[in-house]
């Protein structure tokens, strides 16, 4: 009984001094589990001791890294199975005038030698986005001499028959090509580069680099586009080969037209070696690229140039066609363009008078085909 006496005021005084303590425990503002949310109070399962929440019915979020990757073999492959060839073409006759109104069943698209159906034939004509690649070095030009004035004027004399809506650059190499002016339509802004062409700075000539390097800064380019290039046909120290730059060029698909400075020499004299190996660069360089190449002698013979360039760059035949060889090999095709009557042989064009008319078509000799892309 005496034990008993005691147990129970001291069974007393420990449930006051709990109660006292969870009361100084709670206030206005209860204390949190820092890493419980206020979303979503924990509670503690059995199946979650944790406490966390039970997310074991939701899907999971998906994850970039995740090791059941699916296989290689498995990922869907797509390719491009869309191949079609733009070709422009011109028809001139011997005095570089353009020949129009050909029917579209003349024409006829070579492609490795195996014919191609045409889709489509169109005329237009469209503003010119002009390169004009100006060799301007010691080699050939000195100051205020024939040369130097000569490329000067031909310089300016093809700048002043540009239309409002023509895109030109003017461009001067001798050790490396310097772009004196971008494309634009801004006849000032043309007319003040060719102005800076003033006193020839370096005995170097290196053609090859500088129409390769300007023909691939053209490439990315569309529309009617393409290099005049003036030039004595000189290169001195290139860093690429002549077949270095066929290949280039022929790959660009932008056309050369070139206009050679030593013409006048042939009215003087008989040329050398050099100059015929020269001459026939710069003819190679336009047949291959669908260009043109001239020689005047006489400054007489300047503004029929112009004329020619303009005519052959401005309406042109627009030839559309989707290749036999669908092989996305990346290897060069080679294209010829002529002209057939029904039985396949040459077709016979006259002028108005019923005499027959000699012509020339004008294509790029190739197209490289695509990669493969999967």
């Amino acid at each position: 009984m005496r034990h008993l006496k005691i147990a129970l005021p001291c069974a007393l005084a420990v449930s006051v001094l709990a109660w006292l303590c969870a009361a100084q425990q709670q206030g206005p503002i209860q204390q949190q589990d820092p890493s419980q949310t206020v979303a979503k109070k924990k509670t503690a399962t059995p199946d979650n001791p944790t406490g966390g929440p039970d997310d074991s019915n939701l899907p999971k979020i998906p994850s970039a890294y995740k090791k059941d990757k699916t296989e290689p073999g498995e990922v869907p492959t797509f390719k491009a199975d869309v191949d079609v060839v733009t070709l422009d073409v011109a028809v001139v006759d011997n005095n570089g005038q353009f020949i129009p109104a050909i029917p579209a069943v003349k024409f006829r698209v070579l492609e490795d030698n195996v014919p191609q159906q045409v889709r489509r034939v169109e005329l237009g004509e469209a503003p010119m986005t002009i390169a004009l690649l100006v060799e301007f070095s010691q080699v050939f030009q000195q100051l205020y001499g024939y040369t130097w004035y000569q490329t000067l004027q031909l310089s300016w004399g093809f700048a002043s028959t540009l239309k409002k809506d023509d895109y030109m650059a003017v461009i001067a190499y001798d050790i490396k090509p310097e772009i004196l002016c971008d494309f634009t339509t801004d006849r000032n802004q043309i007319h003040e580069a060719l102005s800076r062409m003033t006193i020839p700075a370096w005995r170097e000539a290196n053609m090859f680099d500088a129409v390769t390097d300007t023909a691939d800064r053209m490439s990315g380019i569309e529309g009617r586009k393409a290099i005049l290039l003036i030039t004595s046909g000189i290169d001195t120290f290139s860093k690429i080969t002549y077949d270095q730059a066929r290949k280039s060029l022929q790959q660009s698909g932008v056309p050369v037209y070139s206009i050679s400075l030593r013409g006048w020499q042939r009215a003087m004299r008989n040329d050398t070696i050099s100059e015929l190996q020269w001459d026939n660069e710069l003819k190679t360089f336009a047949k291959e690229t669908g260009g043109q190449s001239f020689f005047p002698r006489f400054e007489g013979e300047y503004g029929a140039i112009f004329q020619q360039v303009q005519e052959s760059l401005r309406h042109q035949y627009v030839l559309t066609y989707s290749p036999s060889n669908k092989a996305h090999d990346g290897s060069f095709r080679k294209i010829k363009v002529d002209l057939v009557d029904t039985d396949g042989k040459p077709l016979a064009i006259r002028d108005a008078k019923g005499k027959p008319i000699k012509y020339s078509v004008i294509a790029k000799s190739g197209y490289k085909a695509q990669h493969e892309v999967e």
